[in-house]
């Protein structure tokens, strides 16, 4: 059985996915209150403002949560989730150590590539208010706890890591739901780390605006396949203190949650939602991660199939795009507009998704060449 352990302990991986799925460069123009509705302002239009919410988000070493939103059409709305690592014992949480995660938001800085680039006319969400939710607290944004781990030696005093991916997300979503009251669409996405918890956070935001058309779409995560192993990342995280009392997440075990179970468990709460993912064949971020973890070797297009199997068994309303090669993440990428499999763009499945059209499962012919030599 496939463990948070696999999906969690590659996650050194999944903050390096913030690096090389773009190029970002510092946009921060100013600070907006958490409860303050930006003005339609020529200064804010295209610029990411940042929102310092206090309250209880945090960021793991006790510094303050901040996150980005950017003015646009107030009726289409994108929420991305940040990728960034993960960390559940002394020896990745502890900085002074060997972390796997980001640590803070000291460098936070808006993306300017792939669907953030606003200078491309072929991009599907130009004109959309984006709201950008960092990450800095080590649990895939899903943790509620502050959690003490022990020294590894006698001289070595505990260290509290604040899990509170839960309490951080929140202000992010109460922040939209105050200044963005009315959106007719929404896409809620989000890379590597980012894009494990997409689905249930894209079922929180379908709860609340029951009006909307919303669309989802998990980038560069989903080939960690099962594997035996007693190790709990979540538990040391805190995500059971909170994960079953939601709506449709009830029925989530601590002993087999994995990365599927919340694709599942949302989209059977809301059939209405088109659930998707995208991935290439042989991601090598992923696949160091696999092999850190004890899977050498892995064939991931293989992984992806079977998880991508699991969760077409239980929901109807799932798609994937599998590109070839071995890149990490494309939304954040200049090479969102030029990769393809069997035909089929990525840039054009994407919009085609947020569109509310129908789209087919696309997968690579050449699953060993990069996405943009694919062709049928």
């Amino acid at each position: 059985m496939r463990t948070w352990k696999t999906l969690f302990g590659l996650a050194a991986a999944l903050f390096t996915c913030a690096g090389c799925s773009s190029q970002p460069a510092s946009t921060t123009s100013g600070e907006a209150d958490a409860t303050t509705k930006l003005a339609p302002t020529q200064e804010a239009a295209g610029a990411w403002q940042e929102v310092l919410p206090g309250g209880e988000s945090i960021c793991s070493d006790g510094s303050a949560y901040k996150f980005l939103t950017r003015q646009g059409d107030p009726s289409k709305l994108v929420v991305y989730l940040q990728g960034g690592g993960a960390c559940w014992f002394r020896g990745n949480c502890d900085p002074a150590m060997k972390p796997t995660y980001n640590i803070n938001l000291a460098q936070l800085r808006g993306y300017q590539t792939g669907i953030f680039n606003l200078d491309n006319p072929s991009n599907p969400f130009k004109d959309h208010t984006v709201v950008f939710a960092p990450y800095c607290s080590g649990d895939v944004h899903i943790g509620a706890s502050d959690t003490e781990y022990p020294g590894v030696g006698p001289d070595q005093p505990p260290l509290t890591i604040y899990h509170r991916g839960r309490a951080n997300m929140q202000t992010v979503l109460d922040w939209t739901y105050a200044n963005v009251t009315e959106p007719a669409t929404i896409f809620v996405t989000g890379s590597s780390a980012g894009a494990i918890p997409s689905p249930f956070y894209a079922s929180l935001i379908a709860d609340h605006y029951t009006d909307a058309t919303v669309t989802q779409l998990g980038d560069g995560a989903g080939g960690y396949r099962r594997m035996n192993s007693d190790a709990r990342p979540h538990e040391a995280w805190g995500t059971f203190r909170f994960i079953t009392n939601e709506a449709g997440f009830d029925g989530l075990d601590s002993d087999t949650m994995n990365y599927e179970s919340l694709y599942i468990a949302a989209a059977q709460r809301h059939p209405n939602i088109q659930f998707a993912e995208y991935d290439a064949a042989q991601d090598s971020v992923q696949k160091r991660f696999l092999a850190l973890s004890g899977q050498q070797d892995v064939d991931l297009l293989d992984a992806l199939t079977a998880n991508q199997a699991d969760i077409r068994a239980q929901a109807n309303n799932f798609r994937s795009f599998i590109a070839g090669g071995e890149s990490h993440t494309v939304l954040g990428r200049p090479e969102f507009y030029t990769f393809a499999a069997d035909g089929t763009s990525i840039r054009d499945w994407v919009a085609a998704l947020a569109n509310s059209e129908e789209v087919e499962d696309v997968r690579c012919v050449n699953c060993d060449q990069d996405g943009y030599v694919d062709q049928p």
